[in-house]
């Protein structure tokens, strides 16, 4: 391996509010000796499985368009209506509903900033 991906970079008006939403989607946590705080120029939520880490940093304009880049989550102990339905409780909004008949597809969900997201099948779903 060349390189490893140590941050995914997001976008926003508020770093702080935004990472509390993203460490209640994924579970992660703030770093053990440097927690974010409201004021913070940027947030850090670190992965506990040593996958990248989510960088939440600040930006003056709000998003327009479709993001270019998205990151599609797969349920480990939810099925992905479920989890569909939780992370819409956590202040998601439905941008797309990609669901067939026979339980096969994806959601497409934004966060409260706008910043679109995939919920796909769990691995259960799958077998």
């Amino acid at each position: 391996m060349s390189v490893r991906i140590r941050h995914i970079t997001i976008d926003c008006a508020n770093p702080y509010e935004l990472a509390q939403f993203w460490s209640a989607l994924t579970g992660y946590g703030e770093h053990p000796e440097d927690g974010n705080h409201p004021d913070d120029p940027e947030a850090l939520l670190v992965a506990s499985d040593g996958g990248p880490d989510l960088l939440f940093v600040p930006v003056p304009e709000a998003k327009t368009v479709k993001n270019r880049f998205h990151l599609d989550l797969q349920p480990t102990s939810r099925t992905r209506d479920e989890e569909t339905e939780r992370v819409l409780g956590l202040g998601a909004t439905l941008v797309a509903d990609h669901r067939k008949p026979d339980g096969t597809g994806w959601v497409t969900l934004a966060d409260p900033e706008g910043n679109e997201f995939c919920i796909e099948r769990s691995v259960a779903e799958r077998g």
